[in-house]
């Protein structure tokens, strides 16, 4: 069978081989290929890859080689990912090129958070032998989007904010479009796969006429080798893989941070991605946003100016071994669907503490593989990391149940088969 991928990035094996740079979002997505690639010869998948790339760039057909065992048309679509909520008609003639050169049999987009997702899912025409992967939730995103932020610190613009037309009501108002387009290509498709109680019931509500598919999501091979041990930690440390902008929470454990240094004077956040509150020269300081001077305040108000670090963005390997330094990871999101940091730090065998919070009880149960509190409650989540730093007994059974729970749920030959099942399925 012919499948072809619509991802919402270039995939870090191909940027290698292209010798340009990449992110290292959406994993999970490499995770997958990787367990593609295992197979000899692509005897199951015959396999194309679309994905978004600047102008510099520009649309390109490559065949590239992937493994030791066979190679992959990729294709190149100009999109300005700058501005996800600004659908681009002309993406519709790009995806009708890619489509007559690949012929593939099945449509295959994962995540709906770009317009190139309904670009292509128009062009193909084939609701029936089309599958739309859920990663978030853009409708839901943006209903959830200030996390309970003060409404004076909504309504602030900074220069940065105000000459990138991105404040954070700004910001908001660009998910409630990207829902619209997403509600859209969700319409438009016959077939979609998920792996929570929440994102079954957001596509059930949006498309309850499409065929819905349990499947899970393999994760990078780098997490599924190591384990987290307590005597090799950073005691009371906690992480945080991302805290850029207000749905992920940061401000959340701010908030709760000056309970736990009652307790636990040498506790330490650790933040990785996007330096936010960086202030050092000027130029840093006019690119500040709003959120990052509420950030900012926060810090200073509860004088955690040394006890918070920003890392800044991480590699894979980089991430690991944070993951594998620190005495909790911390998931405070005001909604999440199936956040593969929290998988990471599963497999890991990381303690964990999460919100509890759209699809996040379908990977970590309560009492069980880590704990859960509910969403915005800055004292449960002081309380909950009070525990775990407080008991030892329960840290370990955690990271045990974690590890197990994880490799189940991202159990690299399961997904794989899985995937195979539905595209027969679907072809049938």
């Amino acid at each position: 069978m012919k499948a072809l991928w619509v991802c919402n990035i270039m995939l870090p094996t191909i940027a290698r081989q292209l010798g340009v740079s990449y992110s290292n979002r959406e994993g999970w997505l490499s995770g997958l290929l990787e367990r593609v690639v295992q197979e000899q010869g692509w005897n199951r998948i015959e396999l194309g890859i679309a994905f978004p790339v600047d102008e510099e760039m520009g649309d390109f057909r490559r065949t590239m080689q992937l493994g030791e065992h066979g190679s992959c048309a990729c294709y190149g679509f100009v999109e300005n990912t700058d501005e996800p909520e600004i659908y681009d008609a002309e993406l519709e003639k790009r995806f009708q090129e890619i489509l007559k050169d690949f012929e593939p049999d099945i449509l295959h987009v994962f995540g709906t958070e770009y317009p190139h997702a309904l670009a292509c899912i128009k062009a193909y025409g084939k609701p029936e032998h089309t599958l739309v992967g859920i990663q978030g939730v853009c409708s839901a995103i943006a209903e959830e989007y200030m996390a309970d932020l003060p409404k004076k610190v909504q309504r602030q613009v900074t220069l940065r904010d105000r000459i990138k037309k991105d404040s954070i009501r700004q910001q908001q108002k660009k998910f409630k479009k990207r829902g619209e387009h997403e509600k859209e290509a969700l319409l438009l498709t016959g077939n979609i796969a998920g792996r929570t109680d929440f994102d079954r019931a957001q596509a059930a509500k949006i498309n309850p006429s499409a065929k819905y598919y349990y499947l899970n999501e393999t994760l990078r091979g780098i997490f599924y080798r190591d384990r987290w041990k307590r005597t090799a930690c950073q005691p009371y440390s906690i992480f945080l893989s991302q805290g850029d902008y207000p749905l992920k929470g940061f401000h959340y454990l701010l908030r709760a941070l000056p309970g736990v240094l009652e307790q636990f004077p040498e506790t330490h956040v650790y933040v990785a991605g996007s330096n936010i509150i960086e202030s050092g020269t000027l130029q840093d300081r006019l690119k500040l946003s709003a959120y990052g001077k509420y950030i900012r305040k926060l810090i200073k108000d509860n004088h955690l100016e040394e006890h918070v670090t920003m890392l800044g963005r991480l590699s894979a390997e980089e991430m690991k071994e944070q993951y594998l330094r620190s005495h909790l990871f911390v998931l405070p999101s005001a909604l999440e669907n199936s956040p593969n940091s929290l998988g990471e730090a599963m497999l890991l065998g990381v303690p964990c503490v999460a919100a509890d919070v759209g699809g996040v009880h379908n990977l970590l149960t309560d009492g069980g593989d880590g704990m859960l509190y509910p969403a915005g409650d800055v004292e449960m989540l002081a309380d909950s990391i009070i525990e775990i730093f407080t008991k030892e007994a329960i840290v370990e059974r955690f990271s045990d149940n974690a590890r197990k729970h994880a490799r189940v749920n991202h159990d690299t030959d399961q997904n794989y088969y899985r995937l195979i099942h539905i595209y027969r399925e679907m072809l049938s």
